[in-house]
């Protein structure tokens, strides 16, 4: 019989612990919620997103050495969505290209609606490839006021690259047109 009680001690003392315990949590402090406070809430999150990305090789752009035109039209239908429109404050686009072909290049980004008329244009100089690296980062392109709603108003991005007059290119030819970019939105959500 002592052996059963002395096995049950520590039972006891575990059940009673567990019971001044959960007394404990039953006298805790509390103290009365404001939900009114959520009125108050400000949310202001930053979003960094790839905007547009190519590599061209030199062999896919050939011609006779004088100047040539490359284009194309990407669907840019990101403020299509009316949550994102209406909370967008700022925008931010970075552009890096590298050019590794010896010649020159003219960059231009056209943001057009839905009717294809140009909204605004972005051009930059590509200088020609001469055996040191050629990565340019060019200064951010910073929307904000008159030029947010602009850039709201675009549904379409057009890529023209201009290749200034120089040495002929042929399927032979070596290097490659890169460019790289991303966007950055800031939004606030209230």
């Amino acid at each position: 019989m002592l052996k059963i009680l002395f096995a049950m001690i520590p039972y006891f003392k575990s059940s009673l612990l567990s019971t001044i315990l959960c007394a404990f949590l039953f006298f805790s402090c509390s103290s009365e919620l404001d939900f009114d406070q959520i009125k108050d809430l400000k949310l202001e999150p930053v979003v960094v997103a790839n905007l547009a990305y190519f590599d061209i090789p030199a062999n896919q752009l050939i011609d006779n050495g004088s100047t040539n035109i490359a284009y194309d039209v990407r669907n840019f239908d990101v403020f299509k969505e009316k949550f994102f429109n209406e909370r967008l404050k700022k925008a931010e686009f970075n552009f890096e290209i590298e050019n590794t072909i010896e010649r020159t290049f003219a960059l231009n980004m056209l943001l057009m609606n839905d009717q294809n008329e140009i909204l605004e244009t972005i051009s930059y100089t590509v200088p020609a490839y001469t055996g040191t690296s050629n990565v340019i980062k060019y200064p951010t392109e910073v929307f904000e006021n008159e030029r947010l709603n602009l850039l709201k108003q675009t549904t379409r991005i057009g890529f023209v690259v201009v290749i200034a007059a120089g040495a002929p290119l042929n399927n032979q030819s070596l290097g490659n047109l890169k460019l790289r970019s991303s966007a950055t939105a800031y939004l606030v959500i209230e």
